[in-house]
């Protein structure tokens, strides 16, 4: 019995679900891996860290030194934990800085269940637009448009949250205005 079922679910079974994975939804199978002139720039499915100003940043990460997908995971830190009272507190005051008339998104200072997370809410990416837009000569509007053509609704109209990949929507705006060099 333990062979059979060592065969069966250790090594039939997985190899079924992978086939079928790539066989119903080849890209997300393949790490929906994005390109750019050829090289591998990132994948639409696990977030990453951009600091320029030009680019919209992406949620905080608990995961290691920051999206490290080989240690991924919360930092399990409840909310009377001072180490995440103090650096949500900073979070929140460095982005008071860049837009001080605006309520700063709860999903810029907290990080994601597993630190990896590719996207932002809409009024995270809002609350960015007039940074972005000032650091690549762009308009607000003209930002704010590449914003909503890149905002994702919630799957099957009801699963899930609005979002915006932050790879993706930086990726956009790189093909229209390069960042600045200072």
């Amino acid at each position: 019995m333990t062979a059979v079922t060592t065969v069966l679910f250790g090594l039939l079974f997985p190899l079924a679900v992978t086939g079928l994975a790539h066989l119903f939804f080849p890209r997300q199978a393949n790490g929906a891996l994005l390109k750019s002139n050829g090289t591998l720039i990132g994948s639409r499915l696990i977030g990453q860290s951009f600091s320029s100003r030009g680019y919209f940043h992406s949620r905080p990460s608990g995961a290691g030194t920051g999206y490290d997908a080989g240690n991924s995971g919360s930092p399990n830190l409840g909310p009377t934990n001072q180490t995440l009272i103090v650096r949500v507190q900073a979070d929140a005051a460095n982005l008071r800085a860049e837009n001080p008339n605006a309520p700063v998104p709860i999903d810029l200072v907290t990080t994601s269940a597993s630190g990896l997370d590719p996207h932002i809410s809409p009024e995270a990416a809002e609350f960015q637009i007039p940074r972005v837009a000032r650091e690549r000569g762009l308009s607000v509007d003209r930002v704010r448009e590449i914003v909503r053509q890149h905002s994702e609704g919630r799957q099957l109209g009801f699963l899930g949250e609005p979002r915006v990949n932050v790879l993706e929507l930086n990726l956009a705006l790189d093909e229209l205005a390069p960042v600045r060099r200072q």
